[in-house]
């Protein structure tokens, strides 16, 4: 009798450990900016979360960057939604209009590090109806990598401080047998700096006129996506670089092909690992004919999905990833400005290569930062798809850039004056 009692003993302690196993819950994410180092990083912060929360397993999703927003929507669109998602800020007006992110609002409310957590972002995090459908991780912001051997080399010892400048040290530079002045972007992200370059031609910073109609085709705007048309035409940038994405341009930097690069704190990571700091430094953008600058500031963030069935479990590993101290470590493996205030005083960020990014940040009269309009619910796919594609037309010289800015700024009219007279008050 007591070895039948020790047996159903021991079978009853195996099937509460089976159970046991069971009962661990899995949180789906996706990660769309995906490059092996960050998704390695993201594997150790994600192991670190399963460790200090036994029971709750994380299965991660990598999608390739340049594929990311088809293959993500295809994966919504077949009902396989995740629980948490990297959410790029053109994105949002996707997703959110649709009623598929969670508010996470209610969950904020009574997160402690929500403290800490930077004015900028609650505000970019809510843009779709005033309601947080995502919480930022970090911010890219644009500014000018130079090459001080190749500007040597050229006759100069400083960066362009305007737009002239940044046109004529580029064919100073051009001049030398293999080299290039600009590390022009062409393919997959080249929205945002091409966008960019056409605002700082205009002096006007943003998309839109308080009517909703778009400024991309102002007169300004034209003459500025014309400017890298010409660049690109009389060979001031590589001829690749029609179809350049962001891996491609920091390694033309790197390598010395090309000496001029605007770019985010993410590209400080390969080229500080590849370059002396004595090489290269961080400049402020060129100014336009204003006197004013417009750098974009972009940004990313983590949502989690309406339907998901494990939504305490998600926002644990989202308030995990986005505590002051694993967002600290975050934004200095990817290249962001953290979100917590405070952090800009850890020693990482108070160098010299990160002073063109603070000047800009800092200098408000001189710099005015620009955001995508991620109300917009079909922004991403213009930005990821149909004007990357105008844009090369452009290069090649297939089609005229006033034509192209005109047909940018009818579809961004339709989307901003339909999104206004459906938000009217």
């Amino acid at each position: 009798m007591k070895r039948l009692t020790f047996m159903l003993a021991a079978v009853a302690g195996l099937a509460i450990s089976a159970g046991s196993a069971l009962a661990d819950t899995t949180v789906k994410m996706v990660e769309v900016i995906t490059s092996p180092p960050r998704t390695e990083f993201l594997k150790k912060q994600i192991a670190e979360f399963e460790q200090a929360n036994p029971g709750i397993k994380v299965e991660l999703v990598s999608l390739p960057w340049g594929q990311a927003f088809e293959k993500f929507l295809t994966m919504v669109q077949a009902g396989d939604t995740p629980d948490v998602v990297e959410m790029p800020e053109r994105w949002m007006g996707l997703y959110a209009n649709n009623a598929q992110l969670e508010d996470l609002g209610p969950y904020m409310a009574k997160w402690d590090d929500a403290k800490t957590l930077g004015d900028r972002a609650k505000q970019f995090g809510s843009t779709v109806d005033n309601t947080q459908f995502m919480i930022p991780y970090g911010y890219y912001v644009n500014a000018l990598f130079w090459n001080k051997k190749l500007f040597k080399e050229a006759g100069l010892d400083r960066p362009p401080a305007n737009l002239d400048e940044f046109v004529s040290f580029s064919k100073k530079i051009s001049a030398i047998p293999g080299k290039y002045g600009y590390c022009l972007r062409g393919g997959p992200g080249a929205f945002n700096g091409m966008h960019m370059f056409m605002n700082i031609a205009d002096g006007k910073g943003g998309y839109f006129n308080e009517d909703g109609t778009s400024t991309i085709n102002d007169e300004g705007s034209v003459k500025g996506l014309q400017m890298l048309a010409d660049m690109y035409k009389n060979g001031l940038a590589p001829k690749d670089a029609v179809s350049w994405g962001f891996n491609e341009t920091v390694t033309g930097f790197y390598s010395g092909t090309c000496a001029m690069l605007n770019q985010d704190p993410d590209a400080l990571l390969g080229i500080a690992d590849k370059m002396s700091a004595d090489d290269f430094a961080v400049a402020p953008l060129p100014v336009g004919p204003s006197g004013k600058s417009y750098p974009t500031l972009g940004y990313a963030g983590w949502a989690m999905f309406a339907n998901s069935q494990h939504k305490d479990e998600a926002w644990k590993l989202m308030a995990t990833l986005l505590s002051p101290k694993d967002n600290l470590e975050w934004a200095k493996e990817v290249g962001v400005i953290p979100i917590h205030n405070g952090a800009d005083q850890d020693a990482h960020f108070k160098t010299e290569q990160f002073k063109g990014w603070f000047t800009e940040l800092s200098d408000s009269s001189k710099y005015e930062m620009v955001t995508p309009p991620t109300h917009l619910e079909n922004l991403g796919n213009f930005v990821d798809q149909v004007a990357i594609k105008n844009f090369q037309e452009v290069l090649l010289g297939q089609k005229p850039a006033k034509q192209v800015a005109d047909e940018w700024a009818a579809f961004l009219t339709k989307e901003q004056q339909a999104w206004l007279a459906k938000n009217k008050k």
